[in-house]
């Protein structure tokens, strides 16, 4: 069975791009990730296993895999990109508004609008990327639980 590392330097090989420690170590971390890492935790990351790297080296390691399409950015707000591995199968987000977790699901929306779209305007898409906002049921219970704590105030 094939090693992290061997199966970072296939991935990078294919891509056409050199497999040097700092690529494969960022392209580990966002693999392992479990999730959507912005800028700064990558650098915290890859830090920990190579004290030297540094973080504009991360920005270009980032930005060069995002162009080879082997990574995804993300906008979740406007002051972050996050990344994650470009997934195998179309998924959207659900972004929390008050703690920040992200969801992800699936929904054919992005195969409608891509099969319907370009008929009307001549137009190809090359992206759909789809976010919904709101709260997340833990947040909406404690808004609940703040809201009644609030009410029973006003009452007293």
């Amino acid at each position: 069975m094939p090693n992290v590392q061997e199966d970072n330097r296939e991935i990078l090989a294919t891509a056409g791009l050199r497999n040097t420690s700092q690529r494969g170590l960022i392209l580990d971390i966002i693999r392992q990730g479990e999730g959507h890492l912005d800028a700064d935790e990558v650098y915290r990351r890859a830090r920990s296993r190579q004290p030297r790297i540094s973080l504009s080296t991360v920005y270009r390691t980032l930005q060069k895999l995002k162009q080879m399409n082997l990574v995804e950015e993300l906008h979740f707000d406007h002051t972050h990109h996050h990344y994650e591995i470009k997934p195998s199968r179309e998924h959207h987000h659900m972004i929390c508004e008050g703690c920040g977790r992200v969801i992800e699901f699936n929904y054919p929306l992005s195969s409608m609008i891509t099969k319907g779209a370009p008929e009307a305007r001549g137009f190809k898409i090359s992206n759909i990327e789809v976010k919904i906002t709101g709260l997340c049921s833990t947040c909406r219970r404690n808004e609940k639980k703040r809201n009644n704590s609030v009410k029973t105030a006003k009452e007293i």
